[in-house]
């Protein structure tokens, strides 16, 4: 019985680790882009708002993705404790700046993840991520999108309300962000 419940998981406790670190991470993107939300209401950015209300619910998700994972392979995931939550920003294209920033750390991340998987030939954790991974790359292209319609549009006149009103609609492939 002892040994059985010594085989409990598959996973081995450094992929475990850096898992609870991921669900930690989702989470903390899912506040912050929650605060993002807030702050563009409060400043009339209306359909950004509408975006990142969007973004933080999806964050949320890939959180719950990972939660259910460690889970369902016999893991102990461990519910974040969510710190150090921005909620005001220098500006409108600030706010996109660090949504971009964010993006691309996540993106270091899951890397991380899927090379200590496959050094340690934990096959299913690889597999797993790889949809974290393609995720990434949607996610990285709409963010720099967003920024870049600062550059194009620029914010003099009604360049902000145009930029606002573009955000939603900025897609990756056949799929809208």
């Amino acid at each position: 019985m002892k040994d059985l419940v010594r085989m409990r998981t598959s996973l081995k406790e450094e992929i475990e680790r850096i898992l609870n670190e991921q669900i930690k991470m989702e989470a903390h993107s899912s506040a912050i882009y929650l605060a993002m939300a807030a702050w563009c209401d409060r400043n009339g950015f209306d359909y950004s708002a509408g975006y990142f209300y969007k973004q933080s619910n999806e964050e949320r998700n890939h959180m719950l993705k990972l939660f259910n994972y460690v889970s369902d392979m016999g893991g102990h995931a461990l519910s974040p404790e969510i710190t150090n939550v921005p909620q005001e920003f220098d500006g409108f294209r600030d706010v996109f700046e660090l949504a971009l920033q964010q993006e691309i750390a996540v993106t270091n991340s899951i890397n991380r993840i899927v090379g200590t998987a496959r050094q340690l030939n934990d096959f299913a954790t690889d597999q797993f991520m790889q949809w974290f991974v393609k995720e990434q790359i949607e996610e990285e292209y709409v963010a720099r999108r967003a920024v870049e319609l600062f550059d194009v549009i620029g914010e003099e006149g009604v360049g902000r309300y145009m930029i606002d009103k573009a955000i939603p609609k900025i897609t990756y492939g056949d799929v809208e962000a």
